[in-house]
């Protein structure tokens, strides 16, 4: 069961630093194995993808792209209910995303000379969405979404098959709410590999973003320079900071959340009341009982977990900015008087009634966060993720006279005589 720490200088720091390397070293276990199939699929194409389809998933599809007429049946499978459910959810996404959108901008001065920058989308994306046991229609919107709004001309979705070789409803229902312009029947590592060298069928994009498993972790961290990528994700976290106004029961909840993604996930409760922390304790044991996924829960809290107890709320805001955690909840009386102090977190969740789960399914705001501390210097997935941006420069004859001899003397104080003798030429 979950540990208890009393904050006192050492203790809370020793508890942080195993969090943070447990993960470390798991990633370099599988690299071989996927470097091979990154390079059999360069090589090799669409054969390669079927043959590892047949070995991981079962069963290859007739054909890896799936028709509009396969989407279409697919859909049907779904519950009304859920699709009506995931239509909701789409809309307050892209009402918060719409608001990231950048435009380009150019400036004049009076010399004539013209500054600008131009933004646009990406060419082609390619979005990655686990669809066996763990199949998230939520991480399509999430990745999706964005993407179109930041005006991707082409997103293409790759999935595992099921074991019957055809696709999971529930993830062509998002994917055609979301925008999905084409979707590819594969998964793992070989999945990563087509999207980033092209086969046959499968086209080359530009960016891979999407969840997935170490494998995939893995692939999408040897194809970067290739292609761009969201980021390298490890295992889920959470931290909570509670004072003594915070439900007990509602506290254990949403430490479970978390854990229950991954043996290896993080749930941290940070607290100035022993009380508190007591029946937060007491509440853990008596939910994990009645949950699907209670062996991992329990070894994640075992392994990683913590009851952190602060002697205040400084030292409380300041292990949360020390850990920068993917999720951050503050269930506090007053929890918007801290949103200022909270530099280091993917995303904050403020007061009783903002649970983590509300801003994985609903909210709007992203939830492809940083993890492993990165969100120190990381940023979640946003439309940002999606653009690209050049600038320009104009400049007339006479406001580059004006400019030439600080240029030349630029030039000539780093050695680049060809950088200088640019500019003279011009001049003589």
């Amino acid at each position: 069961m979950i540990r208890t720490v009393f904050a006192d200088g050492k203790a809370e720091y020793d508890y942080l630093s195993m969090v943070r390397e447990r993960s470390s070293d798991t990633d370099r276990n599988v690299t071989a194995i996927v470097s091979d199939i990154i390079d059999n699929v360069r090589k090799n194409g669409d054969k390669a993808v079927k043959e590892y389809t047949i070995k991981f998933d079962g069963k290859a599809p007739e054909f890896f792209e799936v028709s509009k007429e396969e989407t279409e049946k697919a859909i049907n499978d779904c519950d009304p209910q859920f699709i009506a459910t995931l239509e909701k959810a789409a809309a307050n996404i892209r009402d918060f995303h719409k608001r990231q959108l950048q435009q380009s901008w150019l400036t004049t001065k009076e010399n004539g000379v013209i500054l600008g920058q131009r933004i646009r989308g990406l060419e082609k994306v390619g979005v990655y969405v686990p669809g066996g046991t763990a199949a998230y229609p939520s991480s399509v919107l999430m990745n999706v979404i964005p993407a179109k709004i930041a005006g991707v001309k082409e997103i293409i979705m790759a999935t595992p098959p099921l074991k019957n070789g055809k696709p999971n409803p529930d993830i062509m229902a998002a994917a055609k709410i979301a925008g999905v312009d084409r979707v590819f029947l594969m998964g793992g590592a070989q999945a990563v590999a087509a999207l980033a060298y092209g086969t046959e069928t499968v086209p080359k994009v530009d960016k891979i973003v999407g969840p997935g498993n170490i494998f995939v972790a893995a692939a999408k961290k040897l194809v970067y320079g290739t292609v761009d990528i969201d980021m390298i994700a490890g295992p889920s976290e959470i931290l909570v900071l509670a004072d003594e106004t915070a439900d007990p029961k509602f506290l254990a909840a949403d430490l479970m959340s978390q854990a229950e993604h991954d043996k290896l996930a993080s749930a941290i409760l940070v607290t100035t009341s022993k009380k508190l922390a007591e029946e937060t304790k007491s509440e853990l044991e008596r939910q994990m009982a009645q949950l699907s996924r209670k062996e991992i829960i329990d070894e994640s809290l075992t392994n990683f977990g913590a009851i952190i107890v602060c002697e205040d709320m400084d030292k409380a805001v300041e292990m949360a900015n020390g850990l920068a955690p993917e999720h951050l909840e503050v269930c506090c009386e007053n929890p918007m008087e801290y949103i200022g102090r909270l530099d280091n977190a993917g995303s904050v969740f403020l007061g009783h009634y903002s649970p983590e789960p509300l801003g994985d399914y609903f909210a709007g705001p992203n939830h492809v966060l940083p993890t492993s501390g990165t969100a120190r210097f990381f940023s979640p997935l946003s439309v940002d993720s999606f653009i690209k941006k050049s600038s320009f420069i104009y400049y007339t004859e006479s406001a580059l006279r004006a400019d030439k001899d600080d240029i030349v003397r630029f030039a000539d104080t780093e050695g680049l005589t060809a950088h200088a003798n640019s500019i003279i030429v011009r001049f003589e």
